[in-house]
């Protein structure tokens, strides 16, 4: 299986500040990109709702709306729940993966293993939790992920 990765940036600033949701993972933004961070904070400000997906209390999670205090290595178990949610749960937009992407199934059949339940049992992040932010995630038009190196 292929996936998508970059070292780069894939959203602009301006979507940053635009955007209405924001998932951070694996990034301490404020510390690693402060111009992103406060970015963040406006968004913030403005209405977006937030969550962050780190071990540590970090700056960001003082302003989110969701700290996902997940243990450490176990990011991916936690990606893996909220793909699951979006796909069980029908919130995935089939139009545009049929004309963007190749061997989904494979993705939909890998992520059907990675349960909120047992998701918890591994990250420590409640069940319900995750599904709230996957639902949150899946049904914002203007949503973006933030994620470091390490993911």
């Amino acid at each position: 299986m292929t996936t998508f990765g970059a070292g780069a940036m894939t959203n602009s600033i301006p979507e940053i500040r635009d955007a209405d949701f924001l998932f951070v993972i694996g990034s301490n933004t404020t510390e690693a990109h402060p111009i992103i961070a406060m970015e963040m904070k406006r968004a913030v400000r403005r209405g977006a709702r937030l969550a962050v997906a780190d071990p540590r209390k970090i700056w960001l999670t003082e302003v989110a709306d969701w700290h996902l205090q997940l243990q450490p290595g176990t990011d991916v178990w936690l990606l893996n729940a909220m793909a699951h949610v979006i796909v069980t749960e029908g919130l995935t937009d089939t139009a545009w993966i049929e004309a963007n992407t190749e061997g989904f199934e494979a993705v939909a059949e890998t992520v059907a293993r990675y349960t909120p339940e047992e998701a918890e049992r591994v990250t420590g992040v409640p069940a319900e939790t995750i599904r709230e932010v996957a639902r949150a995630y899946a049904s914002t038009p203007k949503a973006g992920i933030y994620y470091t190196l390490g993911i």
